[in-house]
């Protein structure tokens, strides 16, 4: 064979590698409202900066007519690329053939990128779009899974991981999701599920569709299993690109710091207007936080799913800070067992990509009533309790109105590790709110009063005086400094500056056991 032979050859085998399944499946693919495994890389990686992997690799079972369907490059592309400039390894499977399912070749090619991803420090994304395991590989396809299973975990704290869900994600190819950091979903496209609605309706007789089962609503606000969800592939893109610009390539690195836009001596007059003055009336933590950081910086991660807590990374003069925030919208802003989790899972990813957390808070307590018990809230709520002391990175918290009980050692103890905790003067601090603490501490008085009722409220005022205002923290040292609060961003950039060279130890030890 002659060189121009073998050329034209090799362009043959190019562009069958590079057309996947082929025109049908491709127009297929794109009838659905989805774009292509390779047209994916495209719309996430600057432009021209991919570079593929393992290509042409094929699989290598006979059985079963497998021998007449092999195709270059095995049903998924594989390989390295940048975003905004920074290096990332990715995978992603092509539907087009065979279902996007997986086999050994196929299972290969994701684990090789991402061991190039651990050894290079980058993050890892992978985009699923897959009918399964290859049922004609059998064992081979499990074992595949189960290297990618072990990667992931490896690379757990080491660099970031996304699973990019957008189109079928079933059995066993959820797991790999599940242990990555963040799961991104498109309305109406992705579904995950452990066996899907026909194997219900045939084990169970349960009836439900594959969107009300695994879609993303499904996953964002009530599994918790997924934490964004877009309306299109080009906006989950688009915000994954805006969101690699808020996090270090790996748990080495510091997180990019930008230009803010913002003054860090702005103050914040608004502030008051915000909170109101009843202390049991509701308002949107999210207006706190658009006034204090950085503009139009905050990127709210699980929005959906446990709203008692807001989490998200937002900029504070330029600095990535992680937020972890009571919502008095919600529940009263109560912890309960999801938003324990919600918590802990976001601070311990703060935590280890070095992303400082600042807590702001307003917390009644852990949500009572006999569901929580018999769910676990003791078990859940000690996740959190675990995920705050186990942290090293900066903690700051910020008591705005209420932080009663066993919530507030979660959202703002010194002692429990907050390296520094300023108060408004609104602040209440307590085991309890004033009105169940009388009723406790002062019962026998009230009862045997002339009138039980302005005695009650007598002794609510008391203690509300004397014990719930915050200089009696502050008087502990348990409250490092009371603020104005049109000074708040000021304070924040403060606390942030003055504790972001901060360096702590753990006692050695292979690993903590929390209280999963």
């Amino acid at each position: 064979m002659s060189n121009n032979e073998k050329l034209q050859e090799f362009k043959e085998v190019r562009a069958k590698m590079l057309k996947g399944g082929g025109e049908d499946r491709i127009k297929a693919q794109h009838d659905k409202g989805k774009l292509t495994a390779r047209e994916r890389i495209t719309g996430l990686m600057d432009e021209g900066s991919f570079i593929e992997s393992q290509a042409y690799i094929q699989g290598r079972t006979t059985e079963f007519g497998m021998d007449k369907k092999r195709f270059p490059g095995d049903g998924v592309v594989t390989g390295s690329g940048k975003i905004n400039g920074k290096q990332v390894f990715l995978s992603s499977q092509d539907f087009t053939v065979l279902g996007g399912s997986l086999g050994e070749m196929h299972a290969e090619k994701i684990a090789e990128a991402q061991s190039l991803a651990l050894k290079n420090g980058t993050p890892f994304i992978q985009v699923n779009d897959s009918g399964g395991a290859r049922i004609q590989e059998g064992i081979l396809a499990l074992n595949g899974y189960a290297k990618i299973f072990r990667n992931n975990t490896l690379s757990s704290g080491v660099i970031p991981q996304f699973s990019v869900i957008l189109g079928p994600c079933a059995g066993g190819a959820v797991y790999s999701p599940a242990i990555t950091d963040f799961v991104f979903m498109i309305d109406n496209t992705s579904h995950m599920y452990i066996t899907g609605p026909d194997v219900i309706k045939a084990v169970t007789g349960e009836i439900i569709s594959h969107e009300d089962l695994g879609g993303s609503i499904a996953h964002c606000a009530k599994s918790g299993v997924a934490h964004f969800r877009f309306g299109s592939e080009i906006e989950c893109f688009d915000f994954i690109r805006k969101l690699m610009g808020y996090l270090p390539s790996n748990n080495m690195e510091q997180p990019p710091v930008v230009d803010a836009g913002d003054s860090a001596e702005r103050k914040n007059p608004a502030i008051m207007s915000i909170i109101p003055d009843e202390p049991k009336k509701p308002y949107d933590v999210r207006d706190i936080i658009s006034e204090v950081f950085d503009p139009e910086s905050f990127l709210e991660v699980h929005k959906d799913f446990a709203q008692s807590v807001v989490v998200g990374f937002a900029k504070l003069n330029g600095r990535t800070v992680g937020l972890f925030a009571n919502q008095p919208k919600h529940m009263a802003a109560s912890l309960d067992i999801n938003s324990s989790d919600k918590g802990a899972r976001f601070i311990r990813f703060c935590d280890a990509f070095n992303i400082p957390v600042i807590s702001l808070v307003d917390v009644p307590g852990y949500l009572p009533g006999i569901s929580q018990e018999h769910g676990g809230i003791i078990r859940h709520g000690a996740k959190l309790l675990y995920a705050i002391a186990e942290a090293t990175v900066p903690k700051i918290a910020l008591i705005m109105r209420k932080s009663y009980g066993g919530s507030m050692i979660a959202m703002s103890s010194k002692s429990l590790g907050y390296d520094r905790v300023i108060a408004y003067p609104t602040a209440e601090i307590a085991v309890m709110g004033a009105e169940g603490a009388a009723n406790v501490i002062s019962r026998a008085e009230i009862n045997n009063a002339d009138n039980p009722d302005a005695k009650r409220t007598e002794k609510i005022n008391e203690f509300k005086q004397q014990f719930m205002n915050p200089y009696v923290a502050a008087g502990y040292g348990l409250v490092d400094d009371i603020i104005d609060p049109e000074y708040t961003r000021i304070e924040l950039i403060r606390a942030l500056e003055l504790n972001i060279r901060k360096k702590e130890d753990r006692p050695a030890k292979k690993h903590g056991n929390i209280p999963l």
